[in-house]
Formats: C-alpha cells, structure tokens, sequence
C-alpha cells in the first residue's frame, strides 16, 4: 500500500466520522423530525468525499453551520370562517441560508405541514438554490392550513391573517416567498397584497409567482414541470435516448405535474397516467391535458372526473399503485417519500428508463437505493425540479430592473439553466469518483458554492 492510498482512506475513515458524529447531533437536537432526518442523511452521506478530499471545509464547521436554520419562526394564524367561527392554524417560515443571496423558498398550505417537513424542504432549498446559479439563499415556509373545499373568502382571509405576521420577516432583500402545494396565484395575490397594504409600499420582489398584471413572470406558472422535462431529456441525450415515442407516468395533477405532462408531450412522449391524493387514472391512448387543466385548474376537481368524460380511461382509487403502470420514463410530481422501495421495485421489474424528480424528495433513500443499483437514470429533485425556483429568481430580476421579458425569453433561460444544472451535477460526480450519480453530483455541486461563500463571510 503507498502512502498516498493510506493518506486517502484514513481522510475517507475521518471524513465519515465527523459526517456521522453531525448527524448524532441533528437527531439529536431535533428529535421525532423524520422527513428532516432523511433529507440531512441523504445530503450528509454524498459529502463525505468532499470532506475527505478537502478537510478545511470540516476544520470551519462548515456542516454544523449549514443544517442550522438562521432563524426559525413559528406563529398563530387566526381567521374566521364563512360560518362565522373562529379557526386557528400554525405558520411557519424557516429562514435556512443567506450565503448567496436573500432566503428564497416557497410556501405550502396543507395539513401535512408541520416544522419537521418544513426544515427538510428549506435545508434542500439550500442546494436547489445554489445550483440554479442565482443569487438566492434557502428558505422555505408554510401552514397546517388546508385550501381544498375552502371558498374564496375563506381563503382570502386566511392569507391575509398569515401575511400579517409573516410581513414583518421578509423583503426584496431579506427574504422571498412563492408558492408551493396549496399555493397558487390566488392564494400569492391575497398574500401580495395584503403586505402591500400593510407596508404602505409597492414592492413586487417580494414574492413570486405573481400574477402577470402586477409584477409576475412569464413562463413562472410552467416553470417547475417544464424544467424537470428539460433536466430528463438531458439525461437521456446523454445515453443516445429521448422523450420520442416513450411511455410516460406522472403523479400528481397540480401546476408542476400539469406541465410535466405537456412539455413531455411537445416532446414526443405519451403520458398515460396522473394522480392526486385520491386515486390516480389510466387512459392508454394518452392523457387528455385539456381536461386535467380544466379540472384542476379551473374547476378545481378531483382527477376522478376525467373518467366521466373519457369512459375509455380507468379510475383507481389510492395513490401508489400509479408506479405499478409500465413506463419507460417515470416522473413523481405530488408529494415527498410517494415512491417507496416496494414502488421502485415494480417500477425497475416494468421496464422503467429514467426518474425525474418533479416533487420535493418524492423518493425514499431506499427506492433511490434501487434506481441507481439497477444503474436507472435518477435525476434527483433539487436538480431536476429546481426550474421553479431559477424562474423565480428570474421574476426577482425583472422586477428588480422594472421590466418584463417575453415567455420565449424565459423559456430559453430556463433551458439554460438546466443544462448548466446537469452539466454541474455531472462533473461533481466524475470529481469525486461516483460518476453518474446525480444525487451525489447535485449535492457536491450545490454544496459547494455555499460552503465557499461561508468560508469567505466568517463566523456568522
């Protein structure tokens, strides 16, 4: 054995060690946060051959720095409903990281929301962020709050209550809210303008996901599942293959799953399946896009209603049994942790190509375990879903410079951006010796550029 071989493995046997001894610490600190758990394990476990490699990084406390939020704030939001009854919920906004930029991160009504779920989401933002190649610091936020089956008003009102307390803890400059599951246009013009109102000012980079007429971006509403399409088909060209004539399953029905399905489809693929949190349908002669958006957009329905109007499609009840559809390209769009092993399973036995993380850690560690153990092209959700984000970042300049560009301009930035996330994901990966492992590359590329702009800030 050289001295250089032994050099490495005992910066390796080190390296894992101060990884592990963290890790200790963040259950510790944080008990019972189990989707924060998985998200810091996931991240930690891909570092440790930068660690090894660059030890300074550890001697700084670099890691101990970041998975700390910077502030963390927990708050009351009463509001009244339209029969007159008090109700309260609980807020949340998690302001993670400011080392490249102002906190930016989206904000989620559903009530599955509490502080474990919320951490996870801005810890990941962290990277997501960094590796659009934006100024934009991690964040993230939300409310145990449930939209669905609320009127308007209701709505309007539980907003304004939120962005009563939220108002005092964010800015152009500060921090940057958009929207997320549950939060929609509707949902941000109610919050917009609600902190106009209470700041007494007209400052549009406040939030995104605007509407066009007030300080919005084009291409923002598309933005999510377009990028992911657009990070895929990367992936694919890679391997001499593409979206041409593919089989595709989507889960989810709301904004990011929508435009999944129609970029894949301008694409050349055929998307068979959709979902929400109630069951999923099937049509084999392919998803009728006009009617999911009607339902879902418009009419604000439940995915069961497509089958009344395409009787050749089928209705399941249940959520996961999507993943048991044969697909060549699959690309989870609902929620976090919906494709566990069993699914990965099923999906690898079916024949499936590719992965495409359109939701927020839509995997277990375990199913992305069996993805890249059957050498499946995974594009892991903080690269291929960070299109939201990077055109929020853009609707922050356009604000910024007082001016709006067109959808194709937008639209060509956001290709771009995708190609330069998975071009940096790639050569993270072949860096560090995990060639191809785009969650390892992803995370090495987006921790990166943070850490180096802790090392510069000092101690704070």
């Amino acid at each position: 054995m050289t001295l250089s071989v032994r050099v490495e493995q005992s910066n390796e046997v080190t390296a894992k060690n101060y990884v592990n001894e963290v890790f200790e610490t963040v259950k510790k600190r944080n008990p019972n946060e189990t989707e924060f758990h998985q998200a810091v394990e996931e991240i930690f476990q891909s570092l440790i051959p930068v660690f090894a490699k660059q030890p300074k990084y550890m001697e700084a406390g670099i890691l101990e720095r970041m998975v700390e939020p910077e502030r963390q704030i927990i708050f009351r939001v009463p509001w009244v409903d339209d029969q007159g009854k008090a109700q309260i919920n609980r807020g949340y906004r998690i302001q993670y990281s400011s080392a490249i930029g102002p906190y930016k991160g989206g904000i989620r009504f559903h009530p599955s929301v509490n502080i474990s779920i919320i951490k996870f989401l801005g810890f990941e933002q962290i990277l997501k962020n960094s590796l659009t190649g934006q100024p934009i610091g991690g964040g993230k936020g939300g409310s145990d709050f449930d939209p669905k089956g609320k009127s308007d008003n209701e709505i309007m009102r539980f907003c304004q209550s939120f962005m009563t307390e939220l108002f005092r803890h964010i800015g152009p400059d500060v921090d940057v809210p958009a929207g997320d599951i549950g939060v929609g246009g509707r949902e941000v013009g109610y919050m917009f303008g609600q902190y106009k109102r209470l700041r007494g000012a007209y400052e549009a980079g406040v939030l995104t996901g605007k509407g066009v007429g007030y300080g919005g971006s084009l291409a923002r509403t598309e933005a999510t599942g377009y990028g992911t399409v657009y990070f895929v088909n990367e992936m694919l060209k890679d391997k001499g293959m593409s979206f041409e004539d593919q089989t595709v399953v989507v889960s989810g029905s709301g904004n990011v799953a929508i435009y999944a399905i129609e970029k894949a489809t301008q694409f050349g693929a055929k998307v068979v399946a959709c979902s929400d949190s109630n069951g999923y349908i099937y049509d084999k002669n392919g998803i009728n896009l006009d009617t999911v958006k009607r339902i879902k957009e418009v009419e604000r329905k439940r995915i069961s209603e497509y089958v009344k109007e395409h009787p050749e499609s089928e209705y399941y009840e249940g959520c996961t049994g999507i993943w048991s559809i044969p697909c060549d390209i699959a690309l989870p769009c609902a929620t976090q942790n919906e494709i566990n092993e069993e699914s990965a399973n099923i999906l690898v036995k079916n024949g499936v190509k590719a992965i495409g993380e359109g939701a927020n850690m839509p995997s277990t560690l375990e199913a992305i375990d069996v993805f890249l153990n059957n050498n499946i092209l995974f594009g892991p959700a903080k690269a291929a879903n960070a299109g939201g984000v990077a055109v929020s970042a853009l609707e922050m300049a356009q604000n910024s410079a007082r001016l709006s560009w067109t959808f194709e301009e937008v639209d060509a930035k956001l290709h771009q951006i995708m190609i330069n996330i998975y071009q940096q994901s790639v050569k993270a990966s072949e860096e560090y010796g995990y060639s191809g492992n785009l969650v390892v590359g992803a995370n090495i590329a987006g921790f990166l550029k943070v850490a180096d702009a802790m090392m510069f800030q000092g101690l704070v």
